[in-house]
């Protein structure tokens, strides 16, 4: 099986950006579709965007779209979330996702995905 690992939280200022890293192990993050969602506290865990397998393929919840972008580095082997022009409502726990068979395409929403990481915090202040 594979296990998901989330990198690059920590407290910025209102404005500022940060880029967050998803990696695997067990299996390779290339051969899967990978999700990114995030929770606020006492909040339902939304997604926020996702990248296809090979790439080809990005999509995004309309709060974050602008100024949050999906990429992956085959090389590395890690998917990443950059997020730009940071607000205090996007602090919350940032998770990774992976999923490889879905029913329907794109995948939006957290049952879609088999695969997750633990979580990264993001905190913006003002």
């Amino acid at each position: 099986q594979v296990q998901l690992v989330e990198s690059g939280g920590g407290l910025v200022q209102a404005g500022a950006s940060l880029s967050l890293s998803c990696a695997a192990s067990g299996r390779a993050l290339s051969a899967y579709a990978v999700g990114w969602f995030h929770q606020a506290p006492g909040k339902e865990r939304q997604f926020i965007g996702g990248i296809s397998a090979d790439g080809l393929q990005k999509f995004y919840a309309d709060s974050v779209q602008g100024r949050f972008t999906i990429s992956r580095d085959n090389a590395k082997d890690i998917v990443s979330l950059q997020m730009n022009s940071l607000k205090p409502e996007d602090t919350a726990t940032y998770y990774c996702a992976g999923g490889d068979k879905f029913k329907t395409w794109p995948p939006r929403s957290k049952t879609d995905y088999p695969y997750w990481g633990r979580g990264t915090q993001v905190t913006v202040s003002s």
